[in-house]
Protein backbone atom coordinates (compact mmCIF):
# COMPACT_ATOMS: atom_id res chain seq x y z
CA UNK A 1 0.00 0.00 0.00
CA UNK A 2 1.37 3.39 -1.01
CA UNK A 3 1.61 5.96 1.71
CA UNK A 4 1.78 9.65 0.93
CA UNK A 5 2.93 12.31 3.36
CA UNK A 6 0.57 15.12 4.24
CA UNK A 7 3.12 17.61 2.82
CA UNK A 8 3.24 15.76 -0.50
CA UNK A 9 -0.53 15.60 -0.68
CA UNK A 10 -0.81 19.29 0.19
CA UNK A 11 1.55 20.04 -2.69
CA UNK A 12 -0.61 17.88 -4.98
CA UNK A 13 -3.70 19.77 -3.82
CA UNK A 14 -2.06 23.17 -4.35
CA UNK A 15 -0.93 22.19 -7.84
CA UNK A 16 -4.21 20.76 -9.16
CA UNK A 17 -7.12 22.03 -7.05
CA UNK A 18 -7.80 25.15 -9.17
CA UNK A 19 -7.89 23.12 -12.39
CA UNK A 20 -10.17 20.50 -10.83
CA UNK A 21 -12.42 23.21 -9.38
CA UNK A 22 -12.66 24.96 -12.77
CA UNK A 23 -13.69 21.75 -14.51
CA UNK A 24 -16.31 20.91 -11.88
CA UNK A 25 -17.62 24.47 -11.84
CA UNK A 26 -18.23 24.37 -15.59
CA UNK A 27 -20.40 21.31 -15.05
CA UNK A 28 -22.40 22.39 -11.97
CA UNK A 29 -22.42 26.22 -12.22
CA UNK A 30 -22.46 26.63 -8.45
CA UNK A 31 -19.40 27.85 -6.53
CA UNK A 32 -20.25 26.18 -3.24
CA UNK A 33 -21.10 22.85 -4.86
CA UNK A 34 -17.93 23.03 -6.97
CA UNK A 35 -15.87 23.70 -3.84
CA UNK A 36 -17.50 20.76 -2.04
CA UNK A 37 -17.01 18.43 -4.99
CA UNK A 38 -13.38 19.55 -5.34
CA UNK A 39 -12.85 18.67 -1.68
CA UNK A 40 -14.62 15.34 -2.21
CA UNK A 41 -12.32 14.66 -5.16
CA UNK A 42 -9.18 15.17 -3.10
CA UNK A 43 -10.54 13.20 -0.15
CA UNK A 44 -11.29 10.31 -2.50
CA UNK A 45 -7.85 10.65 -4.09
CA UNK A 46 -6.16 10.61 -0.69
CA UNK A 47 -8.09 7.54 0.42
CA UNK A 48 -7.37 5.74 -2.86
CA UNK A 49 -3.82 6.88 -3.60
CA UNK A 50 -2.76 3.22 -3.35
CA UNK A 51 -4.86 2.54 -6.46
CA UNK A 52 -2.84 5.00 -8.54
CA UNK A 53 -0.53 2.71 -10.48
CA UNK A 54 1.26 5.27 -12.63
CA UNK A 55 -0.27 4.05 -15.90
CA UNK A 56 -1.74 7.52 -16.41
CA UNK A 57 -0.61 10.93 -15.30
CA UNK A 58 -1.56 11.97 -11.79
CA UNK A 59 -3.34 14.96 -13.35
CA UNK A 60 -5.63 12.79 -15.50
CA UNK A 61 -6.24 10.38 -12.61
CA UNK A 62 -7.46 13.31 -10.48
CA UNK A 63 -9.62 14.62 -13.34
CA UNK A 64 -11.20 11.19 -13.71
CA UNK A 65 -12.01 11.12 -9.98
CA UNK A 66 -13.47 14.64 -10.21
CA UNK A 67 -15.57 13.63 -13.21
CA UNK A 68 -16.95 10.61 -11.36
CA UNK A 69 -17.66 12.63 -8.22
CA UNK A 70 -19.46 15.28 -10.30
CA UNK A 71 -21.48 12.76 -12.30
CA UNK A 72 -22.55 11.06 -9.06
CA UNK A 73 -23.66 14.45 -7.74
CA UNK A 74 -25.55 15.27 -10.94
CA UNK A 75 -27.28 11.90 -10.93
CA UNK A 76 -28.36 12.34 -7.33
CA UNK A 77 -29.62 15.86 -7.93
CA UNK A 78 -30.83 15.12 -11.46
CA UNK A 79 -29.29 18.35 -12.64
CA UNK A 80 -29.15 18.69 -16.37
CA UNK A 81 -28.39 22.39 -16.62
CA UNK A 82 -24.66 22.88 -16.47
CA UNK A 83 -23.16 26.33 -16.77
CA UNK A 84 -23.51 29.92 -17.76
CA UNK A 85 -20.81 31.96 -19.45
CA UNK A 86 -21.41 35.29 -17.70
CA UNK A 87 -18.96 34.34 -14.96
CA UNK A 88 -16.19 33.69 -17.48
CA UNK A 89 -16.12 37.01 -19.31
CA UNK A 90 -12.69 38.55 -19.53
CA UNK A 91 -12.62 42.19 -20.47
CA UNK A 92 -9.78 43.78 -22.34
CA UNK A 93 -8.91 47.46 -22.20
CA UNK A 94 -8.55 47.39 -25.97
CA UNK A 95 -12.17 46.40 -26.64
CA UNK A 96 -14.95 48.91 -26.95
CA UNK A 97 -18.04 48.47 -24.77
CA UNK A 98 -20.04 47.42 -27.85
CA UNK A 99 -17.44 44.75 -28.72
CA UNK A 100 -17.51 43.45 -25.15
CA UNK A 101 -21.31 43.20 -25.17
CA UNK A 102 -21.41 41.53 -28.58
CA UNK A 103 -18.70 39.03 -27.61
CA UNK A 104 -20.51 38.31 -24.33
CA UNK A 105 -23.80 37.68 -26.11
CA UNK A 106 -22.17 35.39 -28.68
CA UNK A 107 -20.38 33.44 -25.97
CA UNK A 108 -23.57 33.12 -23.93
CA UNK A 109 -25.39 31.73 -26.98
CA UNK A 110 -22.54 29.25 -27.52
CA UNK A 111 -22.65 27.98 -23.95
CA UNK A 112 -26.43 27.77 -23.91
CA UNK A 113 -26.18 25.62 -27.04
CA UNK A 114 -23.55 23.39 -25.40
CA UNK A 115 -25.93 22.90 -22.45
CA UNK A 116 -28.52 21.44 -24.84
CA UNK A 117 -26.14 18.66 -25.93
CA UNK A 118 -25.93 15.26 -24.30
CA UNK A 119 -23.52 14.86 -21.37
CA UNK A 120 -20.78 13.02 -23.28
CA UNK A 121 -20.69 15.80 -25.89
CA UNK A 122 -20.58 18.46 -23.17
CA UNK A 123 -17.72 16.71 -21.39
CA UNK A 124 -15.60 16.25 -24.48
CA UNK A 125 -16.17 19.85 -25.59
CA UNK A 126 -15.28 21.19 -22.14
CA UNK A 127 -12.14 19.09 -21.87
CA UNK A 128 -10.90 19.47 -25.46
CA UNK A 129 -12.05 22.93 -26.49
CA UNK A 130 -12.47 24.90 -23.26
CA UNK A 131 -9.85 23.30 -21.00
CA UNK A 132 -7.67 22.60 -24.07
CA UNK A 133 -6.56 19.16 -22.92
CA UNK A 134 -4.91 16.79 -25.37
CA UNK A 135 -6.71 13.86 -26.94
CA UNK A 136 -4.66 11.51 -24.77
CA UNK A 137 -5.46 13.38 -21.54
CA UNK A 138 -9.15 13.55 -22.45
CA UNK A 139 -9.19 9.83 -23.22
CA UNK A 140 -7.64 9.04 -19.84
CA UNK A 141 -10.08 11.28 -17.94
CA UNK A 142 -13.16 9.92 -19.71
CA UNK A 143 -11.80 6.36 -19.71
CA UNK A 144 -12.20 6.20 -23.49
CA UNK A 145 -9.73 5.29 -26.20
CA UNK A 146 -8.23 8.13 -28.23
CA UNK A 147 -10.24 7.23 -31.32
CA UNK A 148 -13.51 7.57 -29.38
CA UNK A 149 -12.39 11.02 -28.20
CA UNK A 150 -11.72 12.09 -31.78
CA UNK A 151 -15.02 10.72 -33.08
CA UNK A 152 -17.06 12.10 -30.18
CA UNK A 153 -15.40 15.51 -30.51
CA UNK A 154 -16.28 15.60 -34.21
CA UNK A 155 -19.86 14.55 -33.48
CA UNK A 156 -20.15 17.02 -30.59
CA UNK A 157 -18.99 19.88 -32.81
CA UNK A 158 -21.48 18.84 -35.51
CA UNK A 159 -24.28 18.65 -32.93
CA UNK A 160 -23.25 22.04 -31.58
CA UNK A 161 -23.34 23.56 -35.07
CA UNK A 162 -26.79 22.06 -35.61
CA UNK A 163 -28.01 23.46 -32.27
CA UNK A 164 -26.62 26.90 -33.12
CA UNK A 165 -28.31 26.82 -36.54
CA UNK A 166 -31.59 25.85 -34.90
CA UNK A 167 -31.27 28.78 -32.48
CA UNK A 168 -30.39 31.12 -35.34
CA UNK A 169 -33.43 30.05 -37.35
CA UNK A 170 -35.77 30.44 -34.37
CA UNK A 171 -34.37 33.95 -33.73
CA UNK A 172 -34.90 34.90 -37.39
CA UNK A 173 -38.55 33.82 -37.15
CA UNK A 174 -39.04 36.15 -34.17
CA UNK A 175 -37.64 39.13 -36.07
Amino acid sequence: MKKVSSEAFEQLYNEYSDKIYGFIFLLVNDREVAEDLTQDTFIKAYKNINQFNGESQLFTWLFRISRNVTIDYLRKKRLLKFFSIEKYQFESDQQTPIEIVMKGEATTILYEAICKLKLSYQEVLILRKIKELSIKETAEILNWNENKVKITTTRAIAALKKELMKRRESNEEVI
